[in-house]
């Protein structure tokens, strides 16, 4: 479903997709789960878009956020990638990470050019998320349409400053004698303030070291169940 618009895309955004694109078909085969009608395998598992665009100055590289409706049920009013939990009909990670970014934001998956699959992350209620990473070649081609169902507002953040150790804080949490830390980063875009934490923090911290090839300016203290596929049945 990814298409490929390198053609329209800025030297810094073509090197990005080389840089990148070298991982895609391993991480495709390492996180895809078998094509199955039963909901076993596909209940728990979801994936997010990871959709970065380059902004107005050369090299300033930015990723589409949402903040969730207020009314939904869970994780109401949270700052979130565009993305879900997994459908039967999917066919992969990839899919289900652009049917959702089409279905909250609008965001044609023709747009959307995917560069890699990061590893995935094991939430502790079992869910399992797959980030997948693409490239908005043309953001003046994206319209935003928001599903006000599920998203109240779509906006976006330069990456790289979930590498820095500015507008940032920490708090130290403990599950089952594991000490972890939890990043909350804020951030404010046309005069709204935005609280970008947890999961999404997570995500785009590792994203933002793998597409600046960088550790971050601090300590991530990634809590065990991220990584801990033992415990979660795929």
């Amino acid at each position: 479903m990814d298409s490929d618009n390198s053609g329209f895309g800025s030297e810094t955004l073509k090197t990005l997709a080389r840089q990148l694109g070298l991982h895609k078909q391993k991480q495709k085969q390492n996180h895809e789960i078998p094509k199955t009608r039963s909901t076993s395998s596909t209940n728990k598992r979801a994936a997010v878009l990871v959709c970065i665009f380059q902004g107005e100055v050369a090299g300033d590289l930015r990723v589409i956020l949402t903040k969730r409706s207020s009314t939904l049920s869970s994780h109401s009013g949270e700052v979130a990638l565009p993305g879900g939990k997994r459908e039967e009909s999917d066919v992969d990670d990839v899919e289900t990470a652009l049917r959702e970014a089409q279905e909250e934001i609008g965001l044609d998956p023709s747009l959307v050019h995917v560069v890699t699959i990061l590893d995935p992350v094991f939430t502790k209620n079992g869910i399992t998320v797959v980030p997948v990473i693409g490239i908005l070649y043309d953001k003046k081609a994206f319209v935003p349409a928001p599903n006000a169902l599920e998203v109240e507002a779509i906006f976006d953040a330069p990456l790289e400053m979930f590498l820095k150790d500015e507008n940032r804080r920490a708090e130290e949490k403990e599950l089952m004698g594991d000490k972890y830390l939890l990043h909350f980063f804020d951030y404010e875009a046309d005069g709204n303030k935005y609280l970008i934490w947890a999961l999404t923090a997570g995500i785009l911290i590792t994203a933002a070291s793998v597409v600046y090839q960088r550790p971050p300016a601090f300590s991530e203290r990634k809590p065990k169940f991220w990584t801990r596929v033992a415990d979660n049945k795929l």
